[in-house]
Parts: C-alpha cells; sequence; structure tokens
C-alpha cells in the first residue's frame, strides 16, 4: 500500500502538473460521479492529509485515496497509457496536460467547505505543515494498552505511517510489536524518529530505511521473513498482527533485536494474490 511519502511527492506531481490550469476534461469514471463536469475551472492546488489527496478545483475538491494498487500520472498529451484504460477512475486535462488516475480506491467530489467530513478524522500529517508531535503522542497515549504495532497504523493518531515504515520504526527503535503502548521506554523520541524517517523519504523516489538504496539493501526487517537479520543474524519473524480487520496487518521483527515482553505471535498466514 502507497504510504505518506509518496501520497505526499503524488500531491507535488498533481499539483505542479495541473495547478493554476484551466480543466479542458474532467471524465470521472466511478457511477456515483459519472455526470460531474468541471471543465473551464481553475485547477487551485493539490495536497496530501496522511493517505489522502485533496485537488481543489474553484468551489469543489476533488478526494482520492490510492488504497492499495492506485496510482497518478500526469504527462503531455499523446503519451501512451502504462496502465488498461478499464483501470483509469479519472482523468483531468488541462490545454498541456493530462493526469490520469488509476485504480484509486477513492474517488470523491464534494464542496471544498466540506472537506473535513472527509479527513476530519485524521491525527496529525507527518508531512503537513500543522505537524503536532503533542497531538500525536496525546492521541497515541489515550490507549495505553494497544499493541504498538497497531496505534502507530491507527490513522487516527497520526496521519501517514503504513505497514513499511512502522515495521522499520519499531526495529530500529529495538520495540518488538507487540508491546503495550504504554510499556515503550521514549514513545516521543519513537515519534520524532519516524516522523524524521517519512521525511528523508518524502525526497526521494527510492524509499530506503538502512541509508542504502540499493535494490535489496533498503530495509530493516520489512518483508524480510526467514531472512538473516542485517545486525545479528537472527532470522526475521513475522506475524499477522492488528485489531482493524481492514488494514494491514503483516509485522516482522528480528526476535533478538526485539525482544518480546509475552508469547510470540502465531507465523503470518500465507497469502495467494488474484
Amino acid at each position: 500500500m502507497p504510504e505518506g511519502d509518496t501520497v505526499f511527492r503524488t500531491a507535488q506531481k498533481l499539483h505542479d502538473g495541473l495547478s493554476g490550469h484551466v480543466l479542458t476534461v474532467s471524465d470521472f469514471r466511478v457511477p456515483q460521479h459519472a455526470t460531474a463536469d468541471l471543465t473551464g475551472l481553475v485547477v487551485d492546488e493539490t495536497v496530501s492529509r496522511g493517505k489522502h489527496l485533496l485537488t481543489r478545483v474553484g468551489p469543489w475538491t476533488i478526494h482520492t485515496h490510492l488504497k492499495m494498487e492506485g496510482v497518478w500520472r500526469v504527462h503531455p498529451h499523446g503519451t501512451r497509457w502504462d496502465r488498461p484504460a478499464h483501470s483509469a477512475r479519472l482523468v483531468l486535462e488541462t490545454a498541456e496536460r493530462q493526469a490520469v488516475g488509476f485504480w484509486l480506491g477513492t474517488v470523491d467530489l464534494l464542496p471544498t467547505a466540506d472537506e473535513e467530513t472527509v479527513v476530519g478524522h485524521l491525527g496529525p500529517d507527518l508531512l503537513g505543515p500543522g505537524w503536532d508531535l503533542d497531538v500525536a503522542l496525546d492521541r497515541l497515549s489515550a490507549a495505553p494498552d494497544r499493541e504498538v504495532f497497531t496505534a502507530l497504523l491507527d490513522q487516527r493518531n497520526l496521519a501517514g505511517f503504513g505497514t513499511e515504515y512502522v515495521n522499520e520504526l519499531l526495529f530500529v527503535m529495538g520495540v518488538h510489536p507487540t508491546t503495550r503502548v504504554g510499556a515503550v521506554p521514549d514513545l516521543r523520541r519513537m515519534i520524532v524518529r519516524g516522523q524524521q524517517m517519512i521525511r528523508v523519504n518524502s525526497t526521494r523516489w527510492e524509499r530506503s530505511f538502512t541509508g542504502s538504496t540499493r535494490p535489496g539493501q533498503e530495509r530493516w526487517v520489512f518483508h524480510r521473513e526467514r531472512k538473516p537479520c542485517r545486525r545479528c543474524g537472527t532470522r526475521i519473524a513475522d506475524a499477522d498482527l492488528g485489531d482493524v480487520p481492514t488494514q494491514e496487518r503483516n509485522a516482522f521483527w528480528c526476535p533478538h533485536c526485539q525482544p518480546g515482553q509475552g508469547p510470540e505471535p502465531a507465523p503470518r498466514r500465507a497469502r495467494t494474490h488474484s
């Protein structure tokens, strides 16, 4: 699933490609907005809020979410699409550019004044200008018995982390995924470190947590199950965790570098992909 840094860069791409220009085409390929027409309006800006994208066009906001497979492409007219046409959910065009949203998990159109109805539940945005460490700390600390893995994934606490960031952050901090929030030695320091990690990666497409961008060397634990830990050589463990059925729950950790405080969770179930 695209995480906050990917969405942040996507917002920049949409903003740079469309903002300040008049829409010549607005093709909503989703049933609920199939008749919507924003042509003739100027695109004001696109901003990100956690994993959400808000494209403001006149009095309207186009709210999109990439979910698992979504992607936006912005290119000059005549550029060949790199995704099948049937996967396009939204097409926005100006005189010079075409922006196509493929496999978007969410496509909403609402008055800009009503944006909070779709993003108002989010916690502080890790990459937003209004980032507030104290609010994020308060929200996380409000449920001290919750597993830290799940608490960090909860977008109501802080917006932008997905499973890759949470797994890598917990490894770097030496914290087991099932540790209760109230038992984390320095929760404030963990949040600060995580915000630093995502901000550094927001400026580059080659996401890395180890300091290396060489293929296969960018991550400490994420999707490295049964491979040796880069620090101590112990095999990386994995399991399904979390208390929200619809979110990603894949946890990865080093049993030696991240000692647990209780029984180890059951191994992660094998997954099939259609």
